[in-house]
């Protein structure tokens, strides 16, 4: 490889592909004729291949050219989403979860935000880790139910909820009203190892049941739904994931689960403190 590669190399390269020519991609991108030929050059010079075909009429990528025109065109999107997400950064508040939101409050939360912050756009962002995201990079904030690693994130304890049983529409005990927490002892729990808030440790040893374990939410539904499984669950599910098939009953005697807001102890978003305070004030009203 001759030189360091450029993201002006691959923007010039899909230019001139796309246009059909060097001299419209040259126009397109406000350079002159000659630049973009070196340009060119200098791009097969570092990935040691042969790009284009060129005739007097056409330019056509080669075997190779189309290989590097693939890859060159998700390399510009992404420096360009970059781009955005820098510089709209304070504009945006993405919001990530693992399961459930706000539960009950997820659209009165969305509406109240969008009143009093139309400046702040908000995106809520679904991500099945134990951090709703966060860790990934794939939002600002997150809501979590789960322990919160204190070393690497700040966090706001923002309400509470119940806890309730899922259990299949033809279940016996769908037709009751609440179930208590030690009969679940002899049921079978199916339970999400990276994000669930239910563990066997909540019974005590020698009367836990047995346990099953899944991944999702929509493999904990279907597990559920097919009678061989209960879920133990906060009502935020109940009120997220309405499902023919499946009812939710109150579970007695349980602890409620602590719903925390969560975010980067040196990288908080300008808007956190705005988020913490309306969710608190949503979790008590």
């Amino acid at each position: 490889m001759d030189g360091s590669l450029e993201l002006r190399h691959l923007r010039h390269f899909v230019a001139v592909v796309d246009s059909g020519s060097f001299t419209d991609a040259a126009i397109e991108l406000g350079v002159s004729q000659a630049t973009v030929s070196r340009t060119l050059l200098a791009l097969e010079g570092i990935l040691g291949v042969r790009l284009l075909h060129r005739t007097s009429r056409s330019v056509e990528p080669t075997t190779d050219g189309v290989t590097v025109l693939a890859r060159a065109r998700l390399l510009l999107a992404d420096a360009e989403t970059l781009v955005h997400e820098v510089t709209t950064g304070h504009t945006r508040l993405r919001l990530g979860h693992a399961w459930s939101a706000l539960g009950k409050h997820t659209a009165e939360f969305q509406r109240r935000w969008h009143d009093r912050y139309p400046d702040v756009e908000l995106q809520l962002v679904r991500t099945n880790t134990a951090t709703g995201g966060l860790a990934e990079g794939r939002c600002d904030l997150a809501v979590v139910r789960t322990a919160v690693d204190t070393r690497r994130y700040s966090h706001a304890l923002v309400g509470r909820e119940r806890r309730c049983v899922a259990l299949a529409s033809d279940d016996p005990w769908a037709r009751r009203r609440a179930i208590r927490f030690a009969e679940l002892a002899e049921r079978t729990l199916v339970v999400d190892r990276r994000t669930g808030t239910t563990t066997p440790d909540l019974w005590p040893e020698g009367a836990r049941p047995a346990v099953e374990y899944t991944h999702d939410i929509d493999d904990w539904l279907a597990a559920i739904a097919t009678g061989r499984c209960v879920g133990v669950t906060p009502e935020a599910t109940a009120a997220q994931y309405r499902r023919d098939g499946i009812r939710y009953r109150p579970l007695r005697d349980a602890d409620p689960v602590p719903v925390r807001l969560i975010w980067r102890h040196h990288d908080a978003h300008p808007a956190t403190h705005l988020a913490a305070a309306l969710l608190t004030e949503l979790y008590r009203g």
